[in-house]
C-alpha cells in the first residue's frame, strides 16, 4: 500500500498532480498496489483528486476524522470532535477574534466571510457558508463537527497551538497543516489511526505500507508505515523522522518513491 498526503506532497504549488506522479500512480495501481490519499482537506475537496487518479480506495480526510469510500460513499472510520469539547474550544477562541472554520456534513461553516475565509477557499476550492455566531449555531444543531480550524498569522498560530495543547491535553489532537492553519480534531482523528483502519480493512501489514508526507500532521502516518518518506520540501521535524527523503512536490517526489521502492528501479 502507498499512502500519500496531498498538499505540498503529491500536489504541486498550483494544487495540481504532475503528469509524472499521475503516471507513476496509475502504474502502481495496475501492479495491484492500493494507493490511498490522506489529507486534512474536506472529503469533497479531496474527492476530485481521487477521481482524477481513478482510485476506489477509502479517502482519508479531515486529518483522519473521516475515512470514506469514493464510490459507494460508505464510511469506514469517523472520529468527529465531541460537541461539548467543540463548544468549550469555541468559547475560548471566539472572544479573541480569530477566524474559525467548523465542518459539519462536509460543509464549510464560518461566522462571516472574511479575508481569511477567502484564503482558505482559494486553497480548498470550497465556498464557505456564513451561519452567524458559531457557538449559537452548534448549540442549536447539537452536532459533532469533523474538525475546527483557525486561520491566523504564523506567529499567532504557533502561540495558540501551544496554549490550546496545554488547555485540552489529550482531549484534542492539535496540529498545523500549514503555517497559518491550526487544526483541532478528536484525539483519534489522525492520519496514522485512519491509515491503520484502511490497512485493517485490506488486511495489509504496516511493514507493507509506504507513506509520504511533508508536515507535522503526517508524523504518525509515516511512523505507522513500514517506510516513512518525506518530500524534499518537508519540515525539519518530519525529515528527522523519515526513513527516506524523496524529491519535492514540484519534482515528482511521489513518482520517485514508486519507482524506487515498488518497482526497484535505480534513481
Amino acid at each position: 500500500m502507498l499512502a500519500t498526503d496531498l498538499d505540498d506532497s503529491l500536489l504541486d504549488n498550483s494544487f495540481k498532480i504532475s503528469p509524472a506522479d499521475r503516471g507513476a500512480i496509475a502504474r502502481a495501481v495496475r501492479a495491484g498496489v492500493k494507493v490511498v490519499l490522506a489529507t486534512g482537506r474536506m472529503y469533497r475537496s479531496a474527492l476530485p483528486y481521487c477521481r482524477e487518479l481513478g482510485l476506489d480506495t477509502p479517502l482519508i480526510t479531515y486529518q483522519g476524522a473521516l475515512v470514506k469510500f469514493p464510490r459507494a460513499k460508505e464510511v469506514l472510520y469517523s472520529r468527529p470532535v465531541p460537541l461539548n469539547t467543540a463548544l468549550e474550544l469555541l468559547e475560548r477562541l471566539m472572544p479573541k477574534g480569530y477566524h474559525i472554520n467548523i465542518y459539519i456534513d462536509d460543509q464549510l461553516l464560518v461566522e462571516k466571510i472574511t479575508e481569511e475565509s477567502k484564503i482558505y477557499q482559494s486553497i480548498s476550492g470550497i465556498e464557505p457558508i456564513p451561519v452567524g455566531n458559531l457557538i449559537t449555531y452548534l448549540r442549536e444543531q447539537r452536532r459533532d463537527p469533523a474538525k475546527i480550524l483557525v486561520v491566523s498569522s504564523e506567529e499567532n498560530i504557533d502561540r495558540l497551538g501551544e496554549e490550546t495543547k496545554n488547555l485540552f491535553g489529550d482531549r484534542l489532537y492539535i496540529t498545523e497543516s500549514k503555517p497559518i492553519f491550526l487544526e483541532c480534531m478528536h484525539p483519534e482523528a489522525t492520519k496514522g489511526r485512519a491509515l491503520e483502519a484502511v490497512a485493517g480493512y485490506y488486511g495489509i501489514d504496516p511493514g507493507d505500507i509506504i507513506a509520504v508526507g511533508d508536515g507535522c500532521n503526517d508524523l504518525d502516518m509515516i511512523g505507522y508505515a513500514g517506510l516513512g518518506v518525506a518530500v524534499a520540501n518537508a519540515g525539519k521535524e518530519l525529515k528527522s523522522q523519515a526513513d527516506f527523503i524523496t524529491g519535492s512536490n514540484t519534482c515528482g517526489g511521489v513518482a520517485r518513491v514508486i519507482g524506487k521502492f515498488i518497482f526497484n528501479e535505480e534513481d
